[in-house]
């Protein structure tokens, strides 16, 4: 196992120390892909989100001068047999903490299948092509390239606030946050939609925990045919960017190639536009069957940077 220098310490985080952590991510992130990318908000919720324990499952590094210069966090909404581990470093100064860092949370990885009932565990990593230091750690640790995703972005400026007409027989509405059907049936086209590809299935009460608050009148829904053909969810936007998020853009097999996509997407920047939102974003998989990246071209958005996701797997403690 990897060890600290002399005089560098690790500790568990508290929420007192938020400010700090977000401090070292957005240091991290500029110097990875060139501007901040997190919110104090998103700190908030990595360290007290679904199945992860700040008392057990998290890392704080801090160099032999007492300044932050690592964080360590697993995240595993759903709780099924598949976790992703952050590890961000302060750069440069950092990376003595990278793989010591690593090494407990990869530590922790046995106990956490153990715990949430899986033998086997999948565990992934991301990392920005030019973080060369820390995908040596990954493998070092056992990991392998696995597929890339996108970080998508494009500006609303010019984009009209008045609702664009969709395709003929399609009508998209927001959706309708009170009816407790339209609610089911909106998380069930998400995980319909997404049975090709390794998303996560996520249980519609966890979903609605994670989501509950919306921003509703930001998700929609496509009607074709006299059903509910396709969503988009969207997110709060972070505190600084102020940056309409697609969080989910799911269209049901039988109704693909017909435009509902692209109607759902130009409605919710029409919204976000409204609002007076600089910039739409979302991640795609560009290992999606889908070829969702094309469509999200075609829309005007373009790749702000890309992620390589690697993947190991281990198995529980006790087994």
């Amino acid at each position: 196992m990897s060890v600290l220098p002399p005089g560098w310490t690790t500790r568990r985080p508290t929420l007192d120390d938020v400010p700090q952590i977000l401090g070292l991510v957005h240091a991290s992130d500029i110097a990875a892909v060139g501007e901040p990318d997190f919110s104090a908000d998103e700190v908030r919720q990595e360290l007290t989100g679904p199945n992860t324990d700040i008392d057990r499952d998290c890392w704080l590094a801090f160099d032999a001068d007492g300044e932050i210069a690592g964080w360590a966090y697993p995240q595993n909404p759903t709780g099924g047999a598949r976790d992703f581990v952050e590890v961000y470093v302060w750069p440069e100064r950092g990376v003595p903490a990278q793989r010591p860092l690593l090494d407990l949370i990869m530590g922790r990885m046995a106990e956490r299948a153990a715990e949430l009932g899986h033998d086997v565990y999948t565990v992934r990593a991301g990392a920005i092509p030019n973080e060369t230091t820390y995908i040596e750690a990954l493998t070092a640790a056992g990991f392998t390239f696995l597929k890339q995703h996108a970080r998508m972005r494009m500006t609303l400026d010019g984009v009209s606030p008045e609702v664009p007409e969709p395709p003929a027989g399609v009508t998209i509405r927001p959706v309708r946050p009170d009816d407790d059907g339209e609610m089911r049936r909106f998380h069930a086209v998400i995980e319909e939609a997404f049975l090709d590809s390794d998303h996560p299935s996520m249980a519609y009460e966890d979903w609605r925990r994670q989501f509950g608050s919306g921003p509703f009148d930001e998700w929609f829904v496509a009607e074709a045919d006299g059903e509910v053909a396709g969503v988009l969810q969207s997110t709060e936007p972070d505190d600084d960017a102020n940056e309409g998020w697609v969080r989910f853009l799911a269209v049901l097999r039988p109704y693909r190639k017909r435009g509902l996509g692209e109607a759902l997407l130009r409605r919710a920047f029409a919204v976000y536009a409204g609002k007076g939102r600089p910039l739409a974003g979302l991640g795609v998989d560009m290992a999606n069957p889908t070829e969702a990246a094309r469509l999200y071209r075609k829309v005007g958005m373009s790749p702000l940077y890309r992620a390589n996701v690697y993947q190991t797997t281990v198995t529980a403690a006790g087994s």
